[in-house]
C-alpha cells in the first residue's frame, strides 16, 4: 500500500475520529440509513453518468490507488534508453528489434519499431504524441469518474437531509421517533461531505499524479528514441535527457532560465 495514502488516512481519520469523541458524538454518527442513502444514490448517480466502458475500469483504478506498486523511475527509463543507444552505435538500428522482443513497455517498443522500420523523426514524434494524447484521455475518464462522484456525495448528503427533517416534521406528534429522524438528517449531509473530500476528491487527484508521471517519462522515452535515431553519443544523449529532466521539474521560471542557458549543441 501506498505510504503516503496510509498516513493520510491515518491523520484525516484520527483528526475526526478524535473530534468526535472529544465531544462524545462518536456513537451517534452511524446511521446504517443515512450511509446507503448517500453512497448509494452516489453510486447510482454514477452508473447513469457513464457507460459500462468506462466504469469497468474503475476497480483496477481502486486497486492502484491502494496497491501502486513499484513505479518506473526516470534514472531507470534514462539507463534503458542510454543501453539501448550503446547498443545500436555498436552494431546496428536493426539490432533494437531483438530488445523489442522481450521489452514489457509498448509506447518504447513501438518507437524502437518505428526506427527500425525507417520512419522519419517527424512522424515518429507525430505518432507518439499522440498516443500520449490518448492515453490521458483514458486517463482523464477515470479520474473524472471520481471527481463526478465527489460532486454528487454532498448533493445526496443534502437529500438525506431533506429526508430526515420531512420525517420530523411528520411525527411531530411524536417525541420519541424525532431522534432517529433528525439522526438521518444530521449524519447524511456528514457522510456527504466525508465521502467526497476524503474519499472520492484524494482518489481522483492521486490517479491524476499517477498519470502525469507516468505520461512524462513517456515524454522522456519519445527524446531518447529521436536521439537514438539520431545515433547521438551517449554523453550528448545523456546531458539531453538530463536538462530535460531538469527543465520538467523546475518551476516555470527556473525552466525557462535552463533553456536559455542550455547548450546549443544540445538543442
Amino acid at each position: 500500500m501506498d505510504l503516503m495514502t496510509v498516513l493520510g488516512w491515518v491523520c484525516g481519520l484520527g483528526a475526526i475520529g478524535w473530534a468526535l469523541k472529544d465531544g462524545e458524538t462518536f456513537r451517534f454518527f452511524f446511521n446504517f440509513r443515512a450511509l446507503m442513502l448517500v453512497f448509494g444514490g452516489t453510486f447510482g448517480a454514477t452508473l447513469i453518468t457513464y457507460p459500462w466502458s468506462i466504469m469497468k475500469r474503475v476497480p483496477s483504478a481502486i486497486l492502484l490507488f491502494i496497491f501502486p506498486g513499484r513505479r518506473e523511475s526516470a534514472d531507470s527509463v534514462m539507463s534503458t534508453i542510454l543501453a539501448l543507444a550503446g547498443r545500436a552505435r555498436r552494431t546496428s538500428m536493426e539490432s533494437l528489434e531483438i530488445d523489442m522482443r522481450g521489452m514489457n513497455d509498448h509506447f518504447l517498443a513501438n518507437g524502437l519499431k518505428m526506427i527500425a522500420d525507417g520512419f522519419p523523426a517527424n512522424l515518429i514524434r507525430a505518432n507518439l504524441e499522440k498516443e500520449i494524447h490518448f492515453i490521458r484521455l483514458r486517463h482523464s475518464e477515470i479520474a473524472n469518474v471520481f471527481r463526478n462522484m465527489a460532486t454528487y456525495a454532498p448533493i445526496f448528503g443534502l437529500l438525506g437531509t431533506l429526508v430526515g427533517v420531512v420525517e420530523v416534521l411528520l411525527n411531530l406528534t411524536d417525541p420519541r421517533t424525532m431522534g432517529m429522524h433528525m439522526a438521518v438528517a444530521m449524519t447524511a449531509t456528514f457522510y456527504g461531505i466525508f465521502g467526497a473530500n476524503f474519499l472520492f476528491l484524494p482518489i481522483s487527484g492521486k490517479l491524476h499524479a499517477y498519470s502525469e508521471q507516468e505520461l512524462f517519462l513517456k515524454e522522456v522515452m519519445i527524446e531518447g528514441i529521436l536521439s537514438i535515431q539520431r545515433q547521438e553519443v551517449p554523453a550528448i544523449l545523456t546531458r539531453r535527457l538530463q536538462a530535460y529532466l531538469n527543465r520538467q521539474q523546475h518551476s516555470p521560471l527556473e525552466a525557462r532560465r535552463d533553456a536559455k542557458s542550455e547548450p546549443s549543441s544540445l538543442s
